[in-house]
């Protein structure tokens, strides 16, 4: 075939293929069209010349073949051909009922020593059966179709030999079953495909929706470290301010700037946050400016930034913490920012805190002790936001947290990552 008839066949094949989807779709919507439309058929090409020509024993044909077999009144042969072909109207919704009543007529027919040639039916229920029977019923079947099948050679000896009729009944009742199993076959195929193509579209929309509550999560998490710290960080810097401000009004001066500036970092890493957000449609002009994750080396700045507040931070790290990965790094700094939040919040300015990060082996410990009062709001029966969020954090890493009042007095959190290389990591 050339290449110009095979661009000829595509559009030829789509529009086939369109043809018989509305066929399908006709007959799902009306079924018993197309039952009628086949018993008509089978009556006008195999039933009509009976009756008009006395039988598929009579008319031209050699003259010991019309004597093999009887000639009915036409009342009789009437009768068995509605037999034979009205039951043709349930072979779908049910087949193996319309499958017996034909095979009853059709044994009938044949122990009278008629041959009709509305016997067409019998083929035509058989492959029905295969179509849209039970399998367990095929068996029985095939073996009233074989018997049949032996009736009607015996009966035809004087005409034919009973192996060539044989052969050729057979082979016709076994393509008329291979029919029915091989479209049963394809549809089953068919129907599987589309139920997996709707699986799978389902399972795809399940990812998307567990990705974006995922994302959500993440971002949720990010928003409560970014808004925790610095307003905790702004309101004792703003109550300090309140007091410094008829005292030494330099020192109230200087912690409205450290407001401002607080307020101006945790607008830029909302910002960063919320930007990533933002929808393609709204064009490149309104990107956002990315700044990078904080790490190991914001934590100093960090500290400062709660010592201003009014903490008394001491800070000291141990072992080589520049072969941590940014993940790492941006989790260790995140459990220091909230567990310093904390901190401020529940323990108030003047408390001092020791903040410690130690690489041990395969584990990193960060440790922040306070000396505040142990008893913190929503402790020990309920837990915040950060300290489920510094759960998942440490959780990524097959790590744990612990918090609570310290041995001694004061509030201590403690958290073990695990440096391990994870699989697939490079």
């Amino acid at each position: 075939m050339s290449a110009d008839e095979a661009s000829g066949m595509g559009p030829l094949v789509a529009r086939l293929s369109r043809g018989g989807q509305r066929l399908r779709q006709a007959d799902q919507a009306h079924s018993w069209v197309l039952d009628t439309m086949v018993v008509v058929v089978v009556s006008l090409m195999f039933c009509l010349p009976d009756l008009l020509h006395g039988g598929a024993g009579d008319g031209d044909g050699p003259r010991r073949f019309r004597l093999a077999f009887t000639l009915l009144p036409p009342t009789v042969t009437l009768v068995l051909q509605a037999g034979l072909v009205l039951p043709l109207l349930w072979r779908r919704r049910r087949p193996m009922a319309a499958f017996g009543t034909i095979a009853a007529v059709f044994v009938l027919q044949w122990s009278l020593g008629a041959a009709l040639r509305a016997d067409v039916a019998l083929f035509i229920a058989l492959y029905s059966l295969a179509l849209h029977g039970r399998p367990r019923q095929l068996p029985w079947a095939c073996g009233i179709v074989a018997a049949g099948m032996v009736l009607v050679a015996v009966r035809a000896s004087a005409a034919v030999s009973v192996w060539d009729a044989l052969f050729f009944l057979l082979s016709t009742a076994t393509a008329a079953l291979a029919l029915g199993l091989m479209v049963r076959t394809r549809r089953a195929q068919l129907a599987g495909l589309r139920e997996r193509a709707a699986r799978l579209e389902i399972e795809r929309d399940q990812r998307s929706r567990l990705a974006t509550a995922t994302e959500r999560t993440r971002v949720a998490r990010e928003m409560h470290d970014i808004v925790g710290h610095n307003l905790a960080v702004m309101i004792t810097l703003a109550d300090a301010g309140v007091y410094a401000t008829d005292a030494a009004p330099e020192r109230g001066k200087e912690a409205l700037q450290l407001i401002g500036d607080t307020g101006r970092t945790a607008l830029g890493e909302l910002r960063r946050v919320l930007g990533v957000l933002r929808e393609a449609s709204d064009g490149p002009s309104v990107t956002p400016e990315l700044s990078p994750q904080p790490d190991l080396m914001d934590i100093e700045a960090l500290c400062d930034g709660v010592r201003t507040a009014g903490l008394d931070v001491v800070y000291r790290t141990v072992g080589d913490l520049g072969a941590l990965d940014g993940g790492m790094q941006l989790t260790v700094y995140r459990i220091v920012q909230e567990a310093l939040t904390n901190s401020l919040k529940h323990a108030g300015a003047g408390t001092r805190v020791k903040l410690s990060v130690v690489v041990e082996d395969v584990r990193l410990v960060i440790r922040v002790r306070d000396d505040g009062p142990a008893g913190r709001p929503g402790s020990p029966n309920e837990e915040g936001h950060g300290l489920v969020g510094m759960r998942e954090r440490v959780a990524l890493y097959g790590g744990n947290v612990s918090a609570g009042p310290a041995t001694g007095g004061g509030w201590a959190v403690e958290a073990t990552l695990d440096m391990t290389p994870r699989a697939g990591a490079r």
